[in-house]
């Protein structure tokens, strides 16, 4: 049936059938097609969703929706089937497909597809949001959807040996939320987007947040709520003294710093360094002069780059390495007050909370926020640091339950490595493996009474132990 389905778009009805099974549904409706569409391309669904609001409010809706429906949990040996819509979906694909004179059936036909599919909770989700089949299909007609090449999810050497890739890893929901800080956005999003001068260095104090703010915008890039010129980028995160030490064993200094930017241009990437204009102005680390003329030659080359620095730094930057100066923009980062400090402590408790497995009363963040004065890294580490203490003094967990949790990490990694390998039939097996240890989890949690409401709670009293211990 999916022979002239591409890789991607036959994941698209992997993912699909998962959320579906996931949702306890007995079917794979249009709803978890449009899942299965946003979790696999980005790229596409972000082409159309990024002026039209969050693409995480989609799923927040579906969610909705479906604790109005009566789950019906099937067997799990039984594939679940499609419903009628989601066929007529197919169908229309396929359609499409031809339609456009294109051999094979991706996902901007699926999308295409779903949207003819006018009666079904999928389009209604997208029509809602502005997304019409005559405007998709003429701006595919214009322009053609593009699967972007493999460098632009996992840049290629040398790059991928000296950087990170922010815009997957927050893909991947590997960052912490950016709570605040819409001005400062603002002001980066706005000098990218300049012709002259468009290297953002953030300038802050130790600890105020100015890595978090460039995270955000890779986050943003991963949601595709930013303007149409940077939905493409990759924020990397580049590790120049690898890249010296690489460049020196290896030799052949110049090649290498070719090949950077070969790489760079070809994944269309914004690089960050940490601390960058210390780097190269301070003249206390080994080969900031190397640094120095690499960042040249990359300013040379038109790449981008967000720095970050403290006052002094960026002074003494400037000072010592005078283009670096013709080439940035200054944007300042002051320290929160305590409302906003607290605000942001409320936006990343639920990782602290879900790591340690405890709960954080408001005055353990209020405490936090009172003692940090506006530096978030101060009190994260409070945060951190009490959940820690109250862990550590909790009764470890039934056997059987840590047996259930271990099997599930087990089996999520399972399913994303044979997806990636492209062993679908092993990942449906294994998704459907993950689904019976969740259903025994939650008997077991219920067994046990270790609903939310039993976790250990991380109370004022704690914050102020560890605030005391630190002096």
């Amino acid at each position: 049936m999916f022979e002239r389905y591409t890789e991607k778009a036959r994941r698209v009805i992997f993912f699909a059938r998962y959320e579906a099974s996931q949702f306890g549904s007995s079917y794979i409706e249009t709803e978890h097609m449009l899942l299965g569409l946003l979790r696999e391309d980005k790229a596409l669904t972000h082409r159309f969703l990024v002026s039209v609001g969050s693409v995480e409010s989609i799923r927040k809706q579906i969610e909705a929706h479906a604790a109005t429906r009566e789950k019906v949990f099937v067997s799990t040996s039984v594939d679940l089937p499609l419903s009628n819509e989601s066929k007529r979906v197919l169908a229309y694909a396929a359609e499409e497909a031809e339609r456009l004179a294109h051999k094979h059936i991706g996902t901007e036909h699926l999308f295409l597809g779903l949207l003819r599919e006018e009666n079904c909770f999928g389009a209604e989700l997208l029509h809602e949001r502005g997304v019409k089949l005559s405007a998709v299909r003429e701006e595919l007609t214009r322009v053609p959807h593009q699967t972007a090449p493999s460098s632009s999810a996992h840049p290629s050497r040398p790059l991928a040996e000296v950087s990170r890739d922010l815009a997957k890893a927050a893909a991947d929901n590997d960052v912490d939320p950016l709570i605040g800080r819409k001005e400062e956005m603002e002001s980066i999003i706005e000098a990218l987007c300049f012709r002259t001068r468009n290297s953002p260095v953030l300038i802050g104090e130790p600890g105020v947040g100015k890595t978090a703010i460039v995270k955000g915008l890779a986050q943003r890039i991963a949601d595709g709520e930013v303007p149409t010129f940077l939905a493409d980028k990759h924020i990397v995160e580049l590790d120049l003294a690898l890249m010296i030490a690489g460049a020196k064993d290896r030799g052949h200094y110049e090649e290498r710093v070719k090949a950077l930017i070969q790489d760079l241009k070809q994944s269309n990437s914004i690089i960050f360094v940490e601390d960058l204009a210390l780097l190269v102005g301070a003249g206390l680390v080994e080969g900031w002069l190397e640094a120095a003329n690499i960042l040249k030659s990359l300013v040379r080359a038109e790449i981008q780059c967000i720095s970050e620095t403290t006052p002094a730094g960026y002074e003494t930057a400037i000072q010592r390495v005078p283009w670096f100066a013709r080439c940035s923009r200054p944007i300042n980062v002051l320290p929160l007050n305590e409302a906003e400090t607290v605000q942001v402590l409320h936006g990343l408790k639920q990782g602290y909370e879900k790591y340690h497995a405890v709960r954080y009363t408001d005055d353990a963040l209020q405490c936090a926020a009172q003692h940090a004065n506006g530096y978030i890294s101060k009190a994260t580490d409070v945060l951190d640091a009490a959940g820690t203490r109250v862990k550590l003094r909790q009764t470890p967990l039934p056997e059987d339950v840590l047996k259930a949790q271990k099997a599930i990490k087990f089996l999520e990694q399972r399913i994303e490595n044979a997806i990636a390998s492209h062993e679908f039939e092993k990942a449906r097996f294994y998704s459907d493996e993950e689904r019976k240890q969740r259903e025994t989890l939650n008997s077991l949690r219920e067994k046990y009474h270790l609903d939310q409401s039993s976790m250990a709670v991380v109370g004022r009293q704690v914050v102020e132990e560890v605030i005391s211990r630190w002096g």
